[in-house]
């Protein structure tokens, strides 16, 4: 049920929501010949508005949510990122701008603002905050986490930024962004490249994965190349043409010095592709549960995919924005939040004392879940000279 103001209402919204984007997917498929490519699919089923997952009035983050970040994880990440910034600002005068990209709930945010005004206040006082965010609800939320920063923030749309650019002494950082980022799918069968796009079953009433042929010479046929994806049979892809485009455009938008920070899960080349990979990385995440079924319930949960840090990488060199560093989320916390240095004794009859939570947030970091090492952080700085990977 949709009401006069555009937002669904509670209880029954989920389903209705869910309604309205089918028909609006079966729409689309009608007037692109019966068939939708898998990135399309994506695009509408997390981003349309009011009807996808992100664009939903709905807490997405967190115990009440479908994942968890770093960022619900304490206070640590913000810290390392501050650890960083701050660096970042000493080696410059006058003005600066921090600018988070995708900050979601803004918690991640909160707490670097709330550590960089603590720790580092003279870098605080030269700083400029910006919010580039897609997302209304999400910056209802900002907004309201923030209020105690609001004289050193201003929230832009992505066009907004671009026009302002180039940045200058900017550092522009996100977290588990390119990940949400639509994909095409593609597979390697019968000795050809086949895209995976998105249909409908009319038999069994529900979506359907079809296959048609890659195009020769486009955009997916020039990844393959340029990735020398392996030609093993069955194995699927992700193609991330979005977040390429992105890293394009965010490129464009700084001047020279300034800096793009990725934290993101992910992995190079070798691994991401490697063959125990068969059927990619492109999973669901709802209720904290993950499935590989993106074509149920379209706009009821996450759908994500591993970064492609080489494809990142790549991309930038081509764009002006070279790689310095990309090192795990374990090496970015213990180099720029020295976390090892915050373990602190506690008196192990009380769990729930500060510095036992502090620890367990540490130790959750560094090595519960594989998180500091699946996570990775890519450093790019424009104009800069760059890694070889």
């Amino acid at each position: 049920m949709v009401t006069n103001s555009g937002q669904i209402e509670k209880n029954a919204s989920a389903a209705a929501a869910g309604e309205l984007l089918l028909g609006i997917i079966r729409q689309a498929m009608a007037e692109q010949g019966g068939l939708l490519s898998f990135r399309d699919y994506m695009q509408l089923c997390l981003y349309h508005e009011p009807c996808g997952y992100y664009m939903r009035d709905e807490e997405k983050i967190g115990r009440g949510g479908d994942f968890y970040t770093a960022a619900s994880v304490g206070s640590l990440l913000g810290e390392a990122v501050v650890g960083y910034a701050a660096a970042f600002a000493e080696g410059r005068e006058g003005a600066w701008t921090l600018a988070e990209w995708g900050g979601g709930s803004g918690r991640l945010a909160g707490q670097v603002l709330d550590w960089l005004r603590e720790s580092c206040p003279e870098a605080y006082g030269r700083m400029t905050f910006v919010s580039v965010e897609v997302s209304p609800y999400h910056r209802r939320l900002q907004a309201e986490a923030w209020g105690a920063h609001a004289d050193r923030i201003r929230f832009l749309g992505e066009d907004e930024w671009l026009a302002e650019g180039p940045w200058p002494n900017t550092l522009v950082y996100s977290n588990e962004l390119p990940d949400a980022m639509p994909v095409y799918r593609i597979v390697y069968r019968s000795g050809q490249w086949q895209e995976i796009a998105v249909g409908w079953d009319e038999a069994a009433g529900r979506l359907a994965e079809v296959l048609r042929p890659v195009p020769a010479g486009g955009e997916l046929a020039s990844f393959i190349e340029r990735e020398a994806l392996p030609r093993r049979e069955g194995q699927r892809f992700e193609v991330p043409l979005d977040a390429l485009a992105w890293l394009r455009r965010v490129s464009g938008s700084l001047a020279p010095g300034s800096v793009l920070m990725t934290i993101d899960y992910g992995c190079e080349r070798e691994e991401l592709y490697a063959a125990h990979r068969m059927h990619g990385t492109l999973l669901c995440y709802h209720g904290h549960r993950a499935s590989d079924t993106p074509l149920e319930a379209p706009g009821s949960r996450d759908i994500t995919s591993h970064t492609a840090f080489s494809a990142l990488i790549g991309e930038g060199r081509e764009c002006g924005l070279a790689a310095e560093e990309l090192m795990t989320q374990k090496a970015f916390l213990i180099r720029y939040g020295r976390v090892l240095e915050k373990l602190q004794d506690h008196d192990a009859r009380d769990p729930f004392s500060p510095a036992a939570r502090r620890n367990r947030a540490i130790r959750q970091l560094l090595i519960g879940d594989s998180m500091g090492e699946l996570f990775k952080v890519l450093i790019q700085i424009k104009g800069g000279r760059g890694l070889t990977l």
